[in-house]
């Protein structure tokens, strides 16, 4: 049963539950870009991320990567572990795109001789800026310890994800991961992985499957996304993630 809002941010609301330990997760339509200044509504979008996170986090369990997911409970819910968020987002990149292009002056597209691991302090109020972990430290973000577990689970999640979505016709250009810690310490995986967090490009076409549709008024929003969902699932373990009609 949902409980208190606890939060809302621009893509869920959260809700307390009757066990202090759990949370229901509400995923929405609403769509920002470009740190909120533009916003605007992905028709079914919601469904379809829930969707995918509660594809992915349970093969990810599998393959190491500790999450806050216990299951889908509806076509816009899922039941998770309450954590308290790290304030640190990280970035992992594959390829060349976005601000990184721009900030260092790449052609967009260029492949990375390995995957570029970067952190950025979660703020909307000050646009997310881009910081490295003496600063995440040295101002009570992290610890040390705690960002050496969410690189290698960053890393982890990479391995896994890259291979994944290339045998589906996809290349992951980059993504961004929160972490938060469970009641009793742990760092799990957290948020969300799905065409709001990750840029997808089809592999032969170099199509953007992606919420860059959205931030580049590219058009076929809703289509790209149901793209994503529809490769995501082509061989998703049975049981009660099932595609929203």
């Amino acid at each position: 049963m949902k409980g208190e809002l606890r939060y809302e941010g621009k893509a869920k609301r959260v809700y307390a539950t009757q066990n202090p330990a759990e949370y229901v997760v509400e995923y929405k339509d609403d769509a920002t870009a470009f740190n909120a200044q533009k916003r605007g509504t992905i028709q079914g979008k919601g469904a379809v991320n829930n969707a995918i996170t509660a594809a992915l986090f349970p093969q990810l369990e599998a393959a190491g990567v500790p999450t806050h997911f216990i299951e889908r409970l509806s076509e816009r819910e899922q039941r998770v572990k309450a954590v308290e968020i790290v304030p640190v987002e990280v970035v992992v990149r594959n390829v060349a795109a976005g601000s990184f292009s721009k900030r260092l002056g790449l052609t967009e597209g260029a492949p990375l001789s390995l995957p570029v691991v970067e952190l950025y302090y979660k703020s909307d109020v000050l646009g997310d800026p881009m910081i490295n972990e003496d600063a995440a430290v040295a101002l009570g973000w992290a610890s040390r310890e705690d960002l050496s577990v969410i690189r290698d689970l960053a890393l982890k999640v990479n391995a896994f994800l890259a291979p994944f979505f290339q045998a589906r016709g996809i290349r992951l250009v980059d993504f961004k991961l929160e972490f938060g810690k469970t009641l009793d310490g742990q760092i799990v995986l957290a948020d969300e992985i799905s065409p709001d967090t990750c840029r997808f490009w089809d592999a032969a076409s170099g199509e953007k499957l992606d919420k860059d549709r959205f931030r580049r008024d590219l058009g076929g929003v809703e289509d790209a996304y149901q793209e994503m969902l529809r490769r995501v699932l082509a061989d998703a373990p049975t049981g009660d993630v099932k595609e929203p009609a």
